[in-house]
Parts: C-alpha cells; structure tokens; sequence
C-alpha cells in the first residue's frame, strides 16, 4: 500500500493512501521546527527537536539523521 497524501492538523500528521483512506498517524512533536519535513509513496520525514525521523505507510520509524 502506498502512501497518497500526508497532511498535518496541529501536533498530528495523518497519512492516507492513494484512495484518500486515513491509513495511519503519527506525532508531529511541539517545538519551532517540529512538524512533517515532506514525503514519498513509501516514507514521511517527521522533524522532532534536532532529529528528523522517517516513518512508513504503517507508522513504524525506519530511520532517523540529525536535522541540520
């Protein structure tokens, strides 16, 4: 399944599939430069404090780099 849209609402970022089907969510954290960093069909970058965090379409994290 991949991703089709990712949209963040406040402190969630909901990710749907590519028939606009709510598939997951995940915390977009609280800070300044927290929030969704952008996305593919197959992961979303999500910034929280100074490390930016990939996730699937699932929500499970993949990865994660500091954010510079």
């Amino acid at each position: 399944m991949a991703i089709g849209n990712v949209v963040q609402r406040g402190a969630i970022i909901y990710i749907y599939d590519e028939s606009n089907r709510q598939i997951n969510s995940v915390s977009a954290g609280n800070g300044l430069n927290d929030g969704l960093k952008g996305y593919t069909s197959t992961r979303i970058n999500v910034q929280r404090g100074a490390i930016i965090y990939s996730y699937n379409e699932h929500g499970q994290q993949v990865g994660s780099v500091p954010a510079r």
